[in-house]
């Protein structure tokens, strides 16, 4: 009985670790703005932390997101991120950011997933349908069109999506439980991966004619 219960506490230990480690970790202390110096520096998270001492305000900060973005792409849609990468007094701190702007008549921001964050968009401009599909073997999915001041939540790792229905420009702010989210565009991952994924594969996953998949990651 005492063996069962100390397999128990390390089963649920090991547990608890992985539920820790599920997302970006908890800083233990007040920040660590990243550098790419690893002089001097101690490694965190993936990054190398600046002497707090040396820190100043623009290690904190960032402009330009009152800026519409150009939408001239193939998509009518840009992304403008503000995470550690822009904003290096962000590591350690499991947020980010972005703006989106949508081109009016379709500006789409296509099907993809952030491995390591759940996303909360609010619509500043315009009608935005939106939408997330779970996870197998359901695959439902739950979708809503969003008009200005409304917010919806995307959780962590589904596929989702966000479409222009209106005839004007969206503005869209989103939040991403970690500093360095990633995005994984569906499309772009499966048809337009390198080296590419034998055809076979996918004509046989999709129920597409070979020849069409050819021709998808050809454009892809």
């Amino acid at each position: 009985m005492e063996a069962l219960q100390i397999i128990v506490s390390i089963f649920i230990l090991a547990l608890a670790s992985s539920l820790t480690f599920a997302s970006d970790p908890s800083p233990l202390q007040d920040f660590c703005v990243a550098i790419n110096d690893p002089k001097g520096s101690v490694f965190v998270n993936g990054k190398f932390c600046k002497d707090a001492k040396l820190a100043k305000a623009d290690d904190f900060y960032f402009s330009g997101l009152h800026i519409r973005k150009n939408t001239s792409n193939i998509f009518g849609s840009t992304v403008t991120p503000v995470n550690v990468a822009q904003m290096p007094g962000l590591h350690t701190l499991g947020i980010s950011m972005v703006r989106i702007d949508y081109a009016p008549y379709g500006g789409l921001n296509p099907p993809h997933t952030h491995p390591r964050a759940s996303e909360i968009l609010v619509v500043l401009e315009g009608t935005l349908h939106v939408g997330f599909v779970t996870s197998n073997p359901d695959n439902r999915l739950i979708s809503k069109v969003l008009y200005p001041g409304d917010v919806f939540v995307f959780p962590v790792g589904l596929i989702h999506f966000q479409y222009n229905i209106g005839n004007t420009y969206v503005v869209a702010f989103a939040g991403l439980s970690s500093e360095n989210p990633r995005v994984i565009t569906i499309a772009n991952a499966v048809f337009g991966s390198n080296p590419s994924i034998n055809a076979d594969i996918l004509a046989r996953a999709f129920n597409l004619d070979w020849k069409m998949v050819k021709n998808l990651q050809f454009e892809f």
